[in-house]
Protein backbone atom coordinates (compact mmCIF):
# COMPACT_ATOMS: atom_id res chain seq x y z
CA UNK A 1 0.00 0.00 0.00
CA UNK A 2 2.60 2.42 0.81
CA UNK A 3 4.60 1.27 -1.94
CA UNK A 4 1.90 2.78 -4.61
CA UNK A 5 1.25 5.75 -2.65
CA UNK A 6 5.02 6.81 -3.34
CA UNK A 7 4.76 6.03 -6.58
CA UNK A 8 1.22 8.25 -6.65
CA UNK A 9 3.02 10.89 -5.36
CA UNK A 10 6.26 10.25 -7.50
CA UNK A 11 4.56 10.32 -10.85
CA UNK A 12 2.35 13.27 -9.65
CA UNK A 13 5.16 15.33 -8.58
CA UNK A 14 6.52 15.02 -11.94
CA UNK A 15 3.88 15.83 -13.87
CA UNK A 16 3.44 19.35 -11.60
CA UNK A 17 7.13 19.23 -12.61
CA UNK A 18 7.05 19.02 -16.03
CA UNK A 19 4.20 21.69 -16.31
CA UNK A 20 5.82 24.22 -14.15
CA UNK A 21 9.39 23.79 -16.26
CA UNK A 22 7.50 24.81 -19.61
CA UNK A 23 7.79 28.47 -20.27
CA UNK A 24 5.76 30.68 -22.05
CA UNK A 25 6.36 34.41 -23.71
CA UNK A 26 3.48 36.90 -23.68
CA UNK A 27 4.28 38.79 -26.77
CA UNK A 28 1.29 40.55 -27.52
CA UNK A 29 -1.14 43.02 -24.71
CA UNK A 30 -3.86 45.65 -25.70
CA UNK A 31 -6.99 46.81 -26.15
CA UNK A 32 -9.05 49.30 -28.62
CA UNK A 33 -10.77 52.11 -27.67
CA UNK A 34 -13.40 51.37 -30.67
CA UNK A 35 -16.32 50.60 -28.74
CA UNK A 36 -17.92 47.26 -30.68
CA UNK A 37 -21.71 47.86 -31.32
CA UNK A 38 -22.83 44.92 -33.56
CA UNK A 39 -25.83 43.31 -31.72
CA UNK A 40 -27.20 47.38 -31.64
CA UNK A 41 -27.62 47.36 -35.56
CA UNK A 42 -24.58 47.98 -37.81
CA UNK A 43 -26.34 50.62 -40.24
CA UNK A 44 -26.98 52.63 -37.91
CA UNK A 45 -24.81 55.88 -39.00
CA UNK A 46 -25.71 58.01 -36.02
CA UNK A 47 -24.25 55.41 -33.50
CA UNK A 48 -21.37 54.83 -35.92
CA UNK A 49 -20.20 58.51 -35.79
CA UNK A 50 -20.91 58.43 -31.81
CA UNK A 51 -18.44 55.76 -31.69
CA UNK A 52 -15.90 56.96 -33.77
CA UNK A 53 -16.18 60.19 -31.54
CA UNK A 54 -15.85 58.77 -28.64
CA UNK A 55 -12.50 56.55 -29.65
CA UNK A 56 -10.90 60.05 -30.38
CA UNK A 57 -12.42 61.98 -26.94
CA UNK A 58 -9.15 62.56 -24.97
CA UNK A 59 -11.20 62.06 -21.88
CA UNK A 60 -12.10 58.43 -23.10
CA UNK A 61 -9.21 56.92 -20.88
CA UNK A 62 -9.11 53.05 -20.86
CA UNK A 63 -5.18 52.66 -19.83
CA UNK A 64 -6.13 52.76 -16.02
CA UNK A 65 -8.11 49.50 -16.97
CA UNK A 66 -5.57 48.02 -18.64
CA UNK A 67 -3.05 48.35 -16.62
CA UNK A 68 -5.29 47.02 -13.90
CA UNK A 69 -6.14 43.68 -16.29
CA UNK A 70 -2.41 43.89 -16.80
CA UNK A 71 -1.28 43.59 -13.04
CA UNK A 72 -4.15 40.85 -12.21
CA UNK A 73 -2.48 38.46 -15.40
CA UNK A 74 0.81 38.90 -14.23
CA UNK A 75 0.15 38.61 -10.26
CA UNK A 76 -2.54 36.80 -9.87
CA UNK A 77 -3.49 34.76 -13.46
CA UNK A 78 -0.11 33.61 -13.82
CA UNK A 79 0.19 31.83 -10.72
CA UNK A 80 -2.89 29.73 -11.65
CA UNK A 81 -1.25 28.69 -15.63
CA UNK A 82 0.24 25.32 -15.75
CA UNK A 83 3.64 27.27 -17.04
CA UNK A 84 5.73 30.20 -15.73
CA UNK A 85 6.06 33.16 -18.35
CA UNK A 86 9.33 35.04 -19.75
CA UNK A 87 10.52 37.90 -17.82
CA UNK A 88 8.52 40.50 -19.68
CA UNK A 89 12.00 42.58 -19.76
CA UNK A 90 13.00 39.33 -21.26
CA UNK A 91 10.19 40.04 -24.76
CA UNK A 92 10.02 43.42 -25.30
CA UNK A 93 14.19 43.67 -25.28
CA UNK A 94 14.31 41.28 -27.87
CA UNK A 95 16.03 42.86 -30.79
CA UNK A 96 14.29 40.46 -33.03
CA UNK A 97 11.04 41.24 -31.34
CA UNK A 98 11.33 45.24 -31.91
CA UNK A 99 12.11 45.13 -35.20
CA UNK A 100 9.88 42.27 -36.08
CA UNK A 101 7.08 44.03 -38.94
CA UNK A 102 3.59 41.77 -38.79
CA UNK A 103 1.31 40.98 -40.95
CA UNK A 104 -1.95 42.72 -41.03
CA UNK A 105 -0.07 46.01 -39.05
CA UNK A 106 -1.49 48.96 -38.03
CA UNK A 107 -0.98 52.53 -39.57
CA UNK A 108 -0.05 55.23 -37.08
CA UNK A 109 -3.30 56.84 -37.83
CA UNK A 110 -5.35 53.41 -37.29
CA UNK A 111 -2.81 52.47 -34.53
CA UNK A 112 -4.32 55.54 -32.31
CA UNK A 113 -7.88 53.76 -31.24
CA UNK A 114 -5.45 50.89 -30.09
CA UNK A 115 -3.83 51.24 -26.41
CA UNK A 116 -0.94 48.84 -26.48
CA UNK A 117 0.73 47.79 -23.19
CA UNK A 118 4.25 49.80 -22.74
CA UNK A 119 6.41 47.63 -24.24
CA UNK A 120 4.42 45.70 -26.20
CA UNK A 121 3.84 45.76 -29.91
CA UNK A 122 0.46 45.11 -31.68
CA UNK A 123 0.48 42.11 -33.63
CA UNK A 124 -2.29 40.29 -35.07
CA UNK A 125 -3.48 36.83 -33.62
CA UNK A 126 -6.22 34.75 -35.28
CA UNK A 127 -7.70 33.93 -38.69
CA UNK A 128 -4.74 34.92 -41.01
CA UNK A 129 -2.66 35.46 -38.67
CA UNK A 130 -0.36 32.04 -39.44
CA UNK A 131 2.63 34.97 -40.13
CA UNK A 132 2.66 36.19 -37.05
CA UNK A 133 2.04 33.55 -34.64
CA UNK A 134 4.95 31.09 -36.37
CA UNK A 135 7.18 34.85 -36.20
CA UNK A 136 6.97 35.15 -32.74
CA UNK A 137 7.13 31.11 -31.75
CA UNK A 138 9.97 31.23 -33.93
CA UNK A 139 11.79 34.30 -32.12
CA UNK A 140 11.18 33.14 -29.23
CA UNK A 141 12.38 29.49 -29.51
CA UNK A 142 15.12 29.07 -27.71
CA UNK A 143 13.86 30.75 -24.73
CA UNK A 144 10.27 30.04 -24.31
CA UNK A 145 8.10 26.45 -25.27
CA UNK A 146 5.13 28.65 -26.71
CA UNK A 147 4.07 32.29 -27.10
CA UNK A 148 0.70 33.75 -25.70
CA UNK A 149 -1.43 36.34 -27.02
CA UNK A 150 -3.62 39.06 -24.74
CA UNK A 151 -6.12 41.47 -26.32
CA UNK A 152 -9.01 42.79 -24.18
CA UNK A 153 -12.47 44.45 -25.98
CA UNK A 154 -15.67 46.33 -25.15
CA UNK A 155 -18.82 46.15 -26.54
CA UNK A 156 -22.03 47.26 -26.31
CA UNK A 157 -25.14 44.76 -26.09
CA UNK A 158 -29.01 44.91 -25.78
CA UNK A 159 -30.83 45.27 -22.53
CA UNK A 160 -34.48 45.69 -21.48
CA UNK A 161 -36.65 48.37 -23.24
CA UNK A 162 -40.14 49.85 -23.44
CA UNK A 163 -41.34 51.65 -26.64
CA UNK A 164 -38.80 54.08 -27.77
CA UNK A 165 -36.37 53.61 -25.22
CA UNK A 166 -34.13 50.33 -24.17
CA UNK A 167 -31.41 49.90 -21.49
CA UNK A 168 -27.83 48.50 -22.65
CA UNK A 169 -25.16 47.27 -21.05
CA UNK A 170 -21.13 46.64 -21.86
CA UNK A 171 -19.50 43.54 -22.12
CA UNK A 172 -16.04 43.18 -21.85
CA UNK A 173 -14.02 40.28 -24.02
CA UNK A 174 -10.87 38.52 -23.25
CA UNK A 175 -8.78 36.44 -25.74
CA UNK A 176 -6.03 34.68 -24.59
CA UNK A 177 -4.45 32.52 -27.05
CA UNK A 178 -1.72 30.15 -26.78
CA UNK A 179 0.84 29.19 -29.70
CA UNK A 180 3.92 25.98 -28.82
CA UNK A 181 7.14 26.42 -30.50
CA UNK A 182 6.09 25.69 -34.41
CA UNK A 183 3.63 28.09 -34.22
CA UNK A 184 0.71 25.67 -34.04
CA UNK A 185 -2.44 27.08 -31.52
CA UNK A 186 -2.41 25.04 -28.02
CA UNK A 187 -5.63 26.87 -27.09
CA UNK A 188 -7.69 30.16 -27.36
CA UNK A 189 -10.00 31.57 -24.54
CA UNK A 190 -12.76 33.65 -25.25
CA UNK A 191 -14.22 35.17 -22.38
CA UNK A 192 -16.58 38.07 -21.50
CA UNK A 193 -18.65 39.55 -18.74
CA UNK A 194 -21.70 41.50 -19.11
CA UNK A 195 -21.65 45.40 -16.33
CA UNK A 196 -24.09 45.59 -14.09
CA UNK A 197 -23.76 49.21 -14.95
CA UNK A 198 -26.25 50.55 -17.52
CA UNK A 199 -27.53 52.99 -19.52
CA UNK A 200 -30.24 54.27 -21.90
CA UNK A 201 -30.57 54.13 -25.73
CA UNK A 202 -33.07 56.77 -27.73
CA UNK A 203 -33.89 56.26 -31.27
CA UNK A 204 -30.81 53.66 -31.50
CA UNK A 205 -28.29 55.73 -30.36
CA UNK A 206 -26.72 55.88 -26.66
CA UNK A 207 -25.77 58.17 -24.57
CA UNK A 208 -21.84 57.57 -25.50
CA UNK A 209 -19.98 60.76 -23.39
CA UNK A 210 -17.11 59.32 -21.28
CA UNK A 211 -18.72 59.98 -18.27
CA UNK A 212 -21.49 57.44 -18.93
CA UNK A 213 -19.30 54.90 -20.96
CA UNK A 214 -16.18 54.64 -18.51
CA UNK A 215 -18.11 53.49 -15.43
CA UNK A 216 -19.43 50.79 -17.85
CA UNK A 217 -16.42 49.31 -18.86
CA UNK A 218 -15.20 49.39 -15.76
CA UNK A 219 -18.18 47.64 -14.39
CA UNK A 220 -18.08 45.21 -17.04
CA UNK A 221 -14.15 44.72 -16.48
CA UNK A 222 -14.38 44.02 -12.81
CA UNK A 223 -16.75 40.88 -13.68
CA UNK A 224 -14.79 39.64 -16.20
CA UNK A 225 -11.80 39.82 -13.69
CA UNK A 226 -13.83 38.00 -11.55
CA UNK A 227 -15.32 35.31 -13.67
CA UNK A 228 -11.48 34.35 -14.79
CA UNK A 229 -10.60 33.96 -11.48
CA UNK A 230 -12.50 30.92 -10.95
CA UNK A 231 -11.94 29.60 -14.56
CA UNK A 232 -8.53 29.86 -15.70
CA UNK A 233 -7.05 27.46 -13.87
CA UNK A 234 -9.70 25.04 -14.99
CA UNK A 235 -9.67 26.02 -18.70
CA UNK A 236 -5.62 26.17 -18.99
CA UNK A 237 -4.79 22.99 -16.94
CA UNK A 238 -4.19 20.80 -20.46
CA UNK A 239 -2.02 23.41 -21.76
CA UNK A 240 1.02 22.24 -20.43
CA UNK A 241 1.11 18.79 -21.88
CA UNK A 242 0.06 20.13 -25.53
CA UNK A 243 3.18 22.42 -25.30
Amino acid sequence: MKKNITLLLCILYASLSFSQDKKVAVVSFYTDKIIGFEELGLGNEGLIEAVLNLSDNRDFNLTPMLEKFHKKFFDDYSQKLPFSLLPEEAVVTNEAYKTFEPKWDKSEDELRHFLVYDGYKYIYEGFLGKKNEEGMANIFKDQADGVLFVEIHFSLVKGFGIGGTASIKMKAFCRMALYNKEGKKVFAINESARSKKTAVMIGGIPAMSPKKILPMCESAMDRLMKHLDKKIKKITKKAGKKL
